[in-house]
This record gives structure tokens, sequence and C-alpha cells, in this order.
């Protein structure tokens, strides 16, 4: 994998800012993460055959690509979610001083 783009936002919603707040702490204790954001959002979603809607808190995890595995493996084991969104997208381009502080904050 190129330098470029060896770094990816992995993206997660909860219903709780205390679990936001929980999760983000655990990542960033563990180096899976170098910075989490907590974003307050309403996701309108299909569930069990009706449509939902409902506040949630959007988590945008940066990282480096090499530890979607271990983020994964975190949230499943720590989400309340029975099936938590857990997504990841590149980061084609950055602050080339930002991105090797994303190396130097992650494992």
């Amino acid at each position: 994998m190129s330098k470029n783009n060896q770094y990816g936002i992995v993206m997660t919603t909860t219903d709780s800012q205390d679990e936001a707040a929980r999760l983000a702490q655990g990542l960033v204790e563990q180096k899976l993460a170098a910075c989490v954001q907590i974003l307050n959002i309403t996701s309108y979603y299909a569930w069990e055959g009706k449509i939902e809607n409902s506040p949630e808190y959007l988590m945008l995890i940066k990282t480096n690509q090499g530890c979607y595995d271990d983020v994964e493996q975190f949230l499943t084991q720590h989400h309340s979610y029975d099936v938590p969104e857990i997504v990841q997208a590149p980061i084609q381009r950055g602050l080339p001083a930002y991105l090797q502080w994303i190396d130097e904050n992650t494992r």
C-alpha cells in the first residue's frame, strides 16, 4: 500500500454520548486511533421491516488502515448495537504533518 493510501477514517454510530466517549477513549488509549471525533446526528434507516429514525452519535475514527481489523474487533466487542455500522473510508490525501501524527499515535 502506498504511503498516500495507508490512512483511513472508520465510522460508527451509537445511541449514547457516554458510549461514544467510552469507545473513543478506549480506541485512543489502545493506539487504534490517533483521534476520534463525535458528532450529534439524526439517522434514518431500515430495521426489522420498518423505517426508523433516531438521534445518534457519529464517531469519526482517524487511523492507519493497517489498524482496521483491530478497530473492527474492538468495536464489535465493546459496542452495544447488535449490528453496528463499522465502515472505513480511505484518506486519499492529507497534510503530511497530520498524516505523520496519525502514524506516531497508532500501532
